[in-house]
């Protein structure tokens, strides 16, 4: 009803069932794409869907925006790095995302629709913290082992995806992360202090291996920071909330 009210025609439609795609053909200028793959496989059958459904309409798409991940470039050893960068995916859901890439820019290549490609790290806002793994005292690693993480928050990544739909150009990637460089144990620590909560116990990375569950592990054991120019200059993004610590003074003050 809220986006009836506003104008907008919603349209029901499930990416693992082809038949309820059928609509979706001719009716969007733009469109943005940030449903994930299926939770197995190297594929994403998903993003085949709804770029075949796309197709058969006689008016295309003018531009799509895809939210990917960082994860496509596996661990970096801490580097620093722009878009430049190779893909080296390594795990199964970074392949997935990988694939799904591939076929986006297939497709513009194909019809001529300008695809921007939105890789995002850690979305964060204030319901979306680790408060849960913290609480329950989940281990991080030891500083000298720990990784670099990244993040977004929820709203500059919305205002992002608005931005490539009409500034991104084609077949272009974009680091969709703020300017902090934290390693994965100090933003546990930071949202931690922040709700009066004790910090996260830290293992060293042998220990940590052997404790985590490989979901957790494959996260932890990939350490990255990502340059954004892109995102500032050629989308001329400003970021509301240049680092987490914005949000987390915010919610001190609350």
């Amino acid at each position: 009803m809220a986006f009836r009210a506003k104008g907008v025609l919603p349209i029901q439609a499930d990416l693992d069932n082809p038949r309820s795609l059928q609509r979706l053909a001719g009716l969007a200028d733009c469109v943005l794409h940030s449903a994930p793959p299926a939770a197995e496989g190297k594929d994403d059958p998903r993003t085949s869907r709804l770029l075949a459904a796309l197709a058969r309409g006689s008016i295309l798409p003018r531009s799509l925006v895809y939210i990917s991940t960082t994860g496509v470039y596996g661990d970096c050893g801490g580097d620093r790095f722009n878009e430049c960068r190779p893909c080296h995916p390594e795990s199964d859901r970074a392949h997935r995302r990988v694939a799904a890439e591939t076929a986006l820019r297939a497709f513009g290549k194909r019809t001529g629709c300008h695809i921007s490609i939105l890789r995002a790290p850690g979305i964060y806002a204030a319901n979306r913290l680790p408060l849960d793994r913290i609480g329950k005292a989940t281990p991080a690693l030891i500083p000298s082992s720990d990784g670099y993480s990244n993040h977004i928050h929820a709203e500059d990544l919305a205002m992002a995806c608005n931005l490539a739909l009409f500034r991104g150009k084609a077949g272009r990637v974009y680091h969709a992360c703020d300017n902090s460089e934290w390693k994965m144990g100090e933003w546990f620590d930071k949202v931690a202090d922040a709700f009066g909560l004790p910090r996260p116990p830290r293992l060293p990375y042998v220990q940590m291996q052997q404790v985590a569950t490989p979901a957790l592990w494959s996260f932890m054991r990939e350490s990255r920071r990502l340059d954004n120019s892109r995102l500032t200059h050629e989308l001329r993004l400003r970021l509301t909330y240049s680092t987490p610590d914005t949000l987390l003074d915010q919610l001190r003050k609350s």
